[in-house]
């Protein structure tokens, strides 16, 4: 293996140190830096992280810029560099990973600002958060603070899926202003281009617009090439059709032209343009079910088929893929989702929306698919796409945004955990020992959200005497189980210093 790299990488962590001098160290989706609110510009961009590595690569005349084409070649690049340094393995690992086509590195060459992560079942389990504005509401302003708050509660990837005005400009800041990964559905700003007239679409303003996009700097592509004529009529019995944006646009092109739909026939050239830059593909679910008891249908598993063709389309000409998933399924039906697409893909990284196991919920659909998320992670999913409480309902505002990537941080963490991956546990120990001790800050620091968790035991304590106290108020200071179990121990020791026995 090769690697002629000579830059210094160094990853984003945050410190917390607990009041007995323990260290803990957590990544930050953030990156390098750190904006308080009241210097920000979003127009100053952050630092170009890859700017150097980049440039190197050019100045030798590679003509492809993927990941897999250099693991394939066995050069380590700095970004799987990077992502070694982060998840704890080594670059050797890495680049096995991403050379059999089981991991992923999103990362265009024009989005310098990336600071690189790794999508693969045997890293950690990765969430993606979405965003973007609507011919109804928002603005680049609102949509770059919703990134910023998604990279500050954890989101690992960010899809803007911007559908209104100043598509083009959102995006661009938005991709300036992240160190993480930015997805988007290309086809969106196509049909805008076309005046919304879905018979007017074509390969041609496709391919300008996934150019356009490209030299922005998104690092994967929703493509819905997978979303065939035939398959059209297979979703007649279902409750919601077809529920998918892109898929309902390309079944209603195909059915009106009477032809394939163009992004299955013309992949060679989209795979082209991915080369080109280093976008990954990220194919499309457009026969998602979009209800429990659409789940699993033949629709759905027909387009899968079709996506593992194009899994080893795509990988042939040295592009990384990763499969896109439901959706709504009951939890019966999970693990046959893993089972069929690791198959069927050859163990392309799985991306799922949820998937929601319920459809009574609205309003708490954060939750509904949070459940299922977790256990199709534990499966063998590699990255959750989020949902907030507005799923169905409407446009996410900030706090939406939070519950969502809070809600799927604790869905990937568990799945972790039940994986047992390296160093997983780690936090749950430190908290737990923290909570038996009766070291209120330490448990506050610890948490996915430390204000609010010391809001909730300040509610009813809010003396800073009670942060020392041996009880919270909903056991009060004579019936808390852990100062019980606690006295026990201490008076079991002290007996068996009394009579010499073993403790």
């Amino acid at each position: 293996m090769e690697t002629n790299s000579t830059h210094p990488i160094s990853i984003p962590e945050t410190t917390i140190t607990l009041s007995n001098n323990t260290k803990f160290q957590a990544y930050r989706t953030e990156g390098m830096f750190c904006i308080h609110e009241n210097e920000y510009d979003y127009k100053k961009g952050i630092p170009k992280l890859r700017k150097d590595w980049i440039k190197t690569r050019e100045s030798r005349g590679d003509q492809n810029f993927s990941q897999l084409y250099y693991a394939k070649r066995d050069i380590i690049t700095e970004e799987m560099m990077y992502v070694a340094k982060r998840e704890g393995m080594s670059p050797e690992f890495v680049l096995n990973e991403v050379k059999i086509g089981r991991a992923i590195i999103p990362s265009n060459k024009r989005h310098t600002e990336l600071a690189p992560m790794i999508i693969g079942k045997k890293f950690l389990v990765k969430i993606n958060a979405n965003i973007g504005n609507s011919a109804i509401l928002s603005s680049i302003e609102d949509e770059v603070e919703k990134l910023r708050w998604s990279l500050h509660w954890g989101a690992d990837t960010v899809m803007d899926l911007s559908t209104g005005k100043n598509i083009h400009e959102t995006r661009e800041w938005i991709i300036r202003n992240s160190p993480v990964p930015i997805g988007t559905v290309p086809l969106y700003q196509t049909l805008e281009k076309v005046k919304g007239k879905v018979e007017d679409l074509n390969i041609n303003v496709f391919l300008e617009t996934l150019e356009e996009q490209a030299e922005q700097g998104v690092d994967y592509f929703t493509i819905h090439a997978g979303v065939l004529r035939d398959y059209i009529h297979l979703t007649d019995k279902r409750i919601t059709g077809i529920v998918s944006r892109g898929g309902s646009i390309l079944a209603k092109w195909c059915n009106h032209h009477k032809k394939e739909n163009f992004l299955y026939e013309h992949f060679d050239a989209i795979s082209k343009v991915m080369q080109k830059y280093g976008v990954s593909y990220s194919l499309g679910d457009g026969l998602r079910p979009g209800c429990i008891n659409d789940a699993n249908d033949e629709a759905q598993f027909a387009e899968l088929k079709t996506l593992g063709e194009l899994t080893k389309r795509a990988w042939a000409d040295d592009v990384q893929v990763m499969v896109e998933g439901p959706g709504h399924v009951p939890m019966h039906l999970i693990q046959e989702n893993v089972r069929l697409q690791e198959e069927i893909c050859m163990e392309a990284p799985f991306y799922t929306l949820g998937p929601l196991v319920t459809d009574i919920a609205p309003g708490y659909d954060h939750i509904t698919s949070a459940i299922g998320a977790a256990m199709i992670a534990w499966y063998g999913t590699a990255m959750l796409c989020y949902v907030t409480p507005k799923e169905h309902l409407g446009l996410p505002n900030k706090q939406d945004v939070k519950d969502g990537v809070i809600a799927y941080k604790i869905a990937a963490h568990a799945a972790d955990l039940a994986k047992g991956h390296p160093g997983a546990k780690e936090r749950d120990d430190l908290l737990s020992k923290a909570r038996f001790e009766f070291r209120w800050e330490d448990q506050f620091a610890l948490s996915l959200d430390p204000e609010l968790a010391r809001s909730y035991h300040d509610e009813s304590l809010p003396q800073d005497g009670m942060k020392k106290a041996h009880f919270c108020s909903m056991c009060g200071p004579h019936f808390c189980s852990m100062r019980l179990t606690t006295d026990l121990r201490k008076e079991t020791q002290e007996v068996g210093a009394v009579d010499g026995s073993e403790v």
